[in-house]
């Protein structure tokens, strides 16, 4: 099993505990290079318009457990209704 679906695993099973720069290594595979990373947020552009939005941020090294659920969320959209199971 590779590294980021090791990260997916531990953000679905425990998302108020993932690391800044895991959830970065996830976005960054799913969703390509952030169009804004100079602030404490990251945004990254998808497929779609409209919610969920991938706008992420750093919170002393830890991920915001509510952005956690958001990108996961995210990511499900993608896999259903783009094909881009990764």
């Amino acid at each position: 099993m590779g590294k980021v679906a090791e990260i997916v695993l531990q953000m679905k099973s425990n998302p108020h505990n993932v690391r800044f720069a895991d959830l970065c290594m996830v976005c960054d595979y799913y969703f390509g290079t952030a169009r804004q990373k100079g602030s404490s947020h990251r945004i990254y552009k998808t497929p779609w318009q409209g919610d969920p939005r991938i706008n992420i941020q750093n919170d002393k090294g830890k991920a915001k457990a509510y952005q956690v659920k958001q990108v996961l969320k995210a990511i499900e959209i993608l896999e259903v209704n783009y094909g881009a199971e990764k």
